[in-house]
């Protein structure tokens, strides 16, 4: 079975981008490569039960294993050694990425309180959209009784484009709900 969200984009988007970007081969098209989803945790310096919880609840939400994230150098400030547990990721691919891309710009975003749409401004220059949020209740995997602490995220879309306007028509096509600034 394939995705809405994949059969939108070969069948809708593509066309579109290549009519809208005077693209004059297919291959241009700007394509998504991966989505990591993220959560860093200072806390897990105190609390090693953190890394866990956050561990479980990125696995619920993205329907994959995650990784834990070490730090690479020692930083005094911040009470941090290096080796230390300091993170979760996930990075989806294929399947999984579309059907989480689709949860999130149909599922999620909508049930943010006072939504107004994603912010336009948070480009890398090079493509890729990251996308902040706030708290893990929003998605419908997590159990709002369960939840030991809220915690934010972090959605990164690494596409194939060569720029961020190239990235931002694609986005908007596949229907992220950009703020009207």
């Amino acid at each position: 079975m394939m995705n809405i969200l994949k059969e939108r984009y070969q069948k809708e988007v593509v066309p579109a981008l290549v009519k809208e970007l005077n693209f004059t081969n297919v291959l241009q098209v700007p394509r998504i490569n991966k989505v990591v989803v993220n959560i860093g945790l200072g806390e897990a310096l105190d609390n090693p039960k953190a890394l866990e919880a956050a561990s479980g609840d990125l696995a619920k939400i993205t329907g994959q294993k995650p990784v834990i994230t070490k730090a690479r150098r020692s930083i005094a400030a911040f009470k941090l050694r290096e080796g230390r547990a300091i993170g979760t990721v996930v990075t989806l691919r294929g399947e999984k990425m579309w059907a989480f891309l689709d949860r999130v710009m149909n599922i999620v975003l909508p049930r943010v309180r006072d939504f107004r749409g994603v912010s336009a401004e948070a480009f890398d220059g090079r493509g890729n959209y990251t996308l902040g949020l706030r708290e893990q209740i929003i998605f419908p995997e997590i159990e709002y009784d369960k939840v030991d602490k809220v915690r934010g995220m972090e959605i990164t879309i690494v596409t194939s484009a060569r720029s961020d306007d190239q990235a931002a028509v694609m986005l908007q096509l596949l229907g992220m709900p950009f703020r009207k600034e």
